[in-house]
């Protein structure tokens, strides 16, 4: 067997996927299908409405708009199957998949259900075009004619035996592009059937190897199906990479193509499209923009001064056709435990440095590699003729193109995870690795979306700081940046990409900007400000020990934000006065089960003893959902989980889950000072219901324990003053305090430069929570964000803060800063913030303060 020709067989019989008359395909009436642009084939008119499948295939694609679908046979043929004229208007009304991209069906299973009578009305027609798209030598033989029946009859026969003359024509897509370029698509619903056939026809006639990107999905330009698995909408912007002596023509023409509609009217949508995106200045802006600064959202904080180096992954063109099944199953089997043992020897290095959360990310790689569903999927491609490299890169793409399609954005973080550890074990099985060794001292590189391997794998001594057009705050790539002290810009303005590579930027990660052709004053002061920062950190250590006593004498604790024991230790030797906030989640991520009572009471117990009997430690109970679900525990699938079941409510609907960290809290509470804190408390119903709950433990353990609350939604600073005759503490969340108060996403790339805990809508709330506490004879913390923002906190001990539990890097500035103050002077400052109309006033003032000091 030619190891590049698929195992073919000959003549495949399709079964009629609908019962109904059949119609020539050169009798549909749209061009698209009546001339063959998509490929040869039948189409029926149905008199009924459940598509099933013609013949035992995987499930390829499935459009967003749920119209068509794609199979793939075991010999490699692909089948598309079109309901209805025009129905891509539709965006999937009408519609009901029966099946998921990736599955693998039998022939006469139900593929799609659709209403007719609903189609009849809104669709031009609904006559179902059943197409083979490749590959281009199948000859369809014995059509049927008249009426068939769904599963019964069959359809036409498909003689693949191959032509006179049929020979193998493989890409030239090699390396870097010969020639490239980017355009937004103004097809109202993106590419589907009717342009993309258009583009594959143009693309076939090419003197070149094309291919598009979008989505971080590459396709063929000359197969319409892989440009429909692009799954683009109008807006979108797409790469056009081609390789060859006519490329830089080529690309030219495929732009022209795309900007012109591919035979779609797009002149309204190109111009509605130019406009709002393009020329239209929206109605708020920063009123300190500048043209040369392009924002991002604050993924790691930070200053660097550097050049930009935009990263082009290098995608190896893959042989698919294998001959010797034993010998790539080998290969891959081989390149899987490979990694594994690379990630494991990682995850021991990391955590035996103290790197707490880089070990258990890493650690989360190594079981997703060890999860056999991606290996199963890949070695079973292999057994049909597939190569090793292939067929995992193609098991790989299926897993995050599914997680991709949920629109979740913690499932999309998933998703880089799987990618991440798939293109590990690719690099294994293709031996391409990516290096840094050719960057300039002080890289600052751009990614569309970077990896933790990414980072790990990067030189520290040659970058400044890291940008990408993805990802967020809360990716594993940002944890990753934050401990690694790598200045990290997430979610870009795309205009970064019109930046040539070593253009000199400042990049302002702490302000969420960065600033192109930064004049050599510029520069200088940039630099001056790093150096004073260092020096500033390095005083502070010196004293860090010591506590945080303000000028006039009152004693404000500073405590820690901790996700583990190796940060406790940490935080003990950097002077921390106690544990503020400790999450749990990590016991409960990354695993496949809830850890049991035992195994929690032990590693509370550990924490607690890290810390000393004299230090306290707050320890939240879990706080899931939202952007954080478990595997074992399955939640209602929510249109906004922020407004949902999230925090402390999915402990009340689970009681019983509840239950058991209570009971290993109160147990630990033995070993050291301990305080429960309970996350996303909204109402007096709900802290009442828990309480309950933790007083039935406490009599059965006979254990006597302070139980407070996070104030992180407004209706519970409202309600302070009630909370506060039940609950022994507060600690204020200004993270999520903010984004509920001012209705905006905190990781939204738009929006990230108004979003502001020193809002005054923020700053009264937390007024009205400390005033609260006070009647209550409470104390009030804060273990946000904004407690470790050297510049807010005059003006958080002016409100009457009590304690402030920072990152662990903090302590030492944090506690500094507190002992320079006057805590007179602090609330006077307080109180003229609080009259301020928005944040930039507010941070103005501060500004202003700090001169005067």
């Amino acid at each position: 067997m030619n190891p590049s020709s698929p195992p073919v067989q000959h003549d495949i019989t399709l079964l009629a996927p609908l019962s109904g008359p059949i119609i020539p395909i050169d009798q549909v009436p749209d061009p698209v299908f009546s001339e063959r642009m998509l490929g040869d084939g039948i189409a029926i008119d149905p008199v009924d409405n459940i598509l099933l499948a013609p013949v035992d295939a995987e499930v390829v694609q499935l459009h967003a708009a749920h119209h068509a679908l794609t199979l793939r046979t075991d010999s490699g043929i692909e089948i598309l199957m079109h309901v209805g004229l025009d129905t891509v208007t539709l965006r999937g009304e009408g519609f009901s998949p029966q099946v998921n991209e990736g599955d693998k069906v039998k022939a006469g299973q139900p593929l799609l259900q659709f209403d007719a009578d609903y189609l009849a009305c809104h669709a031009r027609s609904l006559i179902t075009v059943i197409v083979q798209t490749g590959p281009e030598s199948l000859t369809i033989n014995h059509p049927a004619s008249g009426h068939v029946n769904a599963g019964r009859d069959r359809l036409l026969t498909l003689d693949t035996s191959p032509s006179i003359g049929d020979t193998d024509t493989p890409s030239q897509a090699q390396g870097e592009p010969d020639a490239e370029a980017s355009v937004r698509i103004p097809n109202p619903e993106g590419l589907h059937a009717r342009p993309s056939a258009v583009l594959a026809k143009l693309c076939h006639q090419c003197h070149a190897t094309v291919k598009l990107a979008c989505h971080s999905i590459e396709a063929r330009g000359d197969s319409v199906t892989e440009l429909m698995k692009l799954n683009t909408r109008l807006g979108d912007d797409v790469t056009i990479k081609a390789w060859g002596v006519d490329a830089k023509n080529v690309v030219a023409s495929v732009v022209a193509a795309i900007e012109s509609g591919l035979g779609e009217d797009v002149a309204s949508t190109s111009t509605q499209t130019s406009t709002t995106e393009e020329t239209e200045t929206p109605l708020l802006t920063n009123e300190k923009s500048d043209p040369r600064r392009l924002s991002g959202v604050r993924a790691a904080p930070g200053l660097g001064i550097g050049k930009l180096i935009h990263i082009r992954r290098q995608h190896p063109e893959l042989q698919e056709w294998a001959s010797d099944i034993a010998t790539e199953q080998h290969q891959l089997n081989n390149a899987i435990s490979s990694t594994c043992d690379d990630l494991r020897q990682l995850v021991t290095k990391l955590a035996a440095a103290g790197e707490q959360e880089q070990s258990e990310i890493f650690n989360a790689h190594a079981q997703l590699l060890e999860d056999p569903a991606l290996a199963e999927t890949a070695n079973h491609m292999i057994t049909k003729g597939r190569s090793a490299a292939w067929a995992w890169n193609d098991a790989v793409n299926q897993q995050v193109r599914a997680l991709q399609s949920l629109d979740n954005p913690l499932l999309a973080g998933r998703a880089a995870d799987i990618d991440d550890v798939g293109q590990r074990v690719l690099s294994v099985l293709t031996g391409i690795s990516f290096g840094t060794e050719n960057w300039p001292v002080n890289a600052i590189p751009v990614y569309l979306d970077i990896t933790p391997s990414d980072l790990l794998s990067l030189d520290r001594d040659r970058v400044a700081g890291v940008c990408s057009l993805e990802g967020g705050a809360s990716s594993h790539a940002a944890i990753i940046s934050r401990s690694l002290g790598i200045p990290y810009l997430a979610g870009m303005d795309s205009r970064i990409n019109e930046q040539p590579d070593d253009a000199t930027v400042i990049m302002d990660a702490d302000a969420g900007y960065l600033l192109l052709s930064p004049s050599e004053q510029e520069i200088s002061q940039c630099q001056t400000q790093k150096d004073l920062a260092e020096r500033t950190y390095q005083d502070a250590l010196q004293t860090t020990t010591q506590p945080a006593i303000t000028q006039d004498g009152t004693h404000i604790e500073v405590a820690a934000n901790v996700g583990g024991l190796d940060e406790a230790r940490k935080a003990v030797e950097l002077g921390a006065e106690g544990i503020g906030l400790l999450r749990t989640e990590f016991l409960y991520l990354n695993r496949t089960t809830e850890p049991d009572e035992d195994e929690q009471t032990q590693i509370y117990s550990d924490i607690i003893s890290a810390m000393g009997k004299e230090r306290p430690v707050i320890i939240r109970t879990l706080d899931v959902g939202g952007d954080k679900p478990l595997p074992y525990l399955p939640l209602p699938e929510e249109e906004n989980p922020f407004l949902g079941e999230r925090g402390i409510r999915v402990g009340i609907n689970r009681p019983t889950m509840l239950r058991r960290q209570i009971r290993a809290l109160l147990r630990s509470a033995k070993v050291g000072n301990l305080r429960i804190m309970l996350p996303m408390i909204a109402s007096l119903e709900e802290f009442r219901a828990v309480r309950k709950l933790v007083e039935e433990e406490r009599q059965s353990l006979e254990s006597s324990i302070e139980l407070g609350i996070m104030i992180e939604v407004p209706s519970a600073a409202l309600m302070a003053r009630e909370l506060a005759r039940e609950a022994d503490f507060f600690s204020i969340g200004t993270n999520d305090l903010t984004q509920y108060t001012l209705a905006m996403d905190r990781g939204h790339p738009k929006l990230a430069s108004r979003i502001d805990s020193l809002h005054p809508a923020v700053l009264r709330l937390i007024a009205m929570t400390v005033e609260g506490a006070r009647a209550g004879n409470r104390w009030t913390g804060i273990c946000g964000g904004i407690a470790s923002d050297i510049t807010a906190i005059p003006l958080l001990l002016g409100l009457g803060v009590n304690e402030l539990s920072v990152s662990v890097p903090s302590l030492p500035p944090v506690k500094a800063r507190i002992r320079e103050l006057s805590l007179a002077d602090c609330r006077a400052l307080a109180q003229q913030a609080l009259a301020m109309e928005d944040a930039t006033q507010v941070r103005a003032l501060l500004a202003q303060w700090k001169d005067k000091e």
